[in-house]
């Protein structure tokens, strides 16, 4: 496990990454509004994958001070760069270098995901958890090339239906799983785990080996 600082123009984002060895991939968490590389339920998620042998990448897509602005953190545009900052890091780090990119995004971090899987074809796997993918808008959906798992809870009330409109924009593979039950933030017993497990499948099976 490292702490590191990933430089985003005039900031520094901090973050924390873990390699397991023999990584064939990593996965860098975009998470929601008035969340951080702290969120429990992501720091789960990546235990999970982390169990399966990829390797993550949870970091802050917004200083302290910009996280208090409510316009910032819905600011997708600005999401969507940082998170490409952080992936122009993964790309010349020495421990990451020539691994496998996936992104795996919840609620507005879904949508920085897809954008930048849209404008960066390094990306080999999206996966977005209760997400808003339909906040990325339909230009960038159509331009995803990555495959995308849409991850969503049977009872997160309206949010299945953007899950829906979004997966039938995107013209790459792609795959809407519903976790019955579940709501928004997956708080039901077992339903993250469901989430995780989805995710971590999914991965796997789009990361190539390592040397191949």
């Amino acid at each position: 496990m490292m702490e590191i600082l990933i430089p985003a123009g005039k900031v520094s984002l901090p973050g924390t990454a873990t390699l397991p060895g023999g990584a064939a991939g990593i996965v860098a968490f975009v998470h929601g509004s008035g969340s951080s590389r702290l969120s429990p339920r992501n720091r789960y998620v990546a235990e999970v994958l982390q169990a399966h042998g990829i390797a993550t990448l949870l970091f802050d897509l917004l200083t302290p001070q910009e996280d208090r602005n409510c316009e910032t953190r819905f600011d997708i545009d600005l999401l969507t760069e940082r998170l490409l900052a952080a992936i122009a890091w993964l790309e010349t780090s020495k421990e990451a270098k020539g691994m496998e990119i996936g992104c795996f995004g919840a609620s507005t971090g879904a949508a920085a995901a897809l954008q930048a899987a849209a404008r960066n074809p390094r990306i080999a796997a999206v996966v977005s958890r209760g997400g808003r993918p339909d906040l990325a808008g339909p230009q960038a959906l159509a331009a995803v090339r990555a495959p995308t798992l849409l991850i969503v809870g049977g009872r997160d009330d309206g949010v299945v239906d953007l899950n829906r409109q979004a997966h039938g924009l995107l013209r790459c593979e792609k795959k809407l799983e519903i976790v019955p039950g579940a709501t928004h933030l997956f708080e039901e017993p077992g339903t993250l785990e469901q989430a995780a497990t989805h995710a971590a499948r999914w991965f796997a099976s789009h990361f190539r080996p390592a040397g191949t």
